[in-house]
């Protein structure tokens, strides 16, 4: 069963289609500012639309729920592109490169050592570790007590 789409995505992605070879560039008049945003993300999470070069294209999908050819296969060094502007990168010299410097320390770090080296506080640590660092960045992060001592958190590899 093909993919239902809104009227919104439709005369997106047909225009893409028609007028730009599958390039997201045109947004109807009544789509402006966040809603925009919101459209694509909601035809990236439907898989209807991928980044490329920076820019937004149509996928195979995309075609598919607007009942037209597709356009010819993405070539190796096209995917490879997409394949490196979906990792997430981590900006050097930023917080979280600071953070995850103190993690890779043999000895590891503590909450209150993060806290004193980035100015941020405990629950801000304790959210960019489950956030950013595990979700988005995929790093595995433990965490060990001694008796009476405070947590020590690590990466491992």
């Amino acid at each position: 069963m093909p993919t239902q789409l809104t009227s919104a995505q439709q005369t997106i992605l047909a225009h893409a289609h028609q007028h730009t070879d599958g390039k997201i560039v045109w947004f109807p008049d009544n789509i402006k500012g966040g809603a925009r945003k919101k459209v694509l993300d909601g035809m990236f999470n439907r898989a209807l639309i991928t980044p490329l070069h920076g820019d937004w294209f149509i996928t195979a999908e995309a075609y598919d729920a607007l009942g037209v050819p597709r356009k010819g296969p993405m070539t190796a060094q096209e995917i490879n592109a997409v394949i490196e502007q979906a990792k997430p990168c981590i900006r050097q010299n930023s917080k979280q490169a600071q953070v995850i410097a103190l993690l890779r320390r043999p000895e590891g770090a503590t909450i209150a050592q993060i806290c004193a080296a980035t100015g941020w506080q405990a629950h801000t640590v304790r959210g960019t570790f489950a956030g950013a660092f595990k979700k988005k960045f995929g790093l595995a992060i433990t965490s060990s007590k001694e008796s009476g001592a405070e947590r020590i958190y690590r990466i491992v590899a």
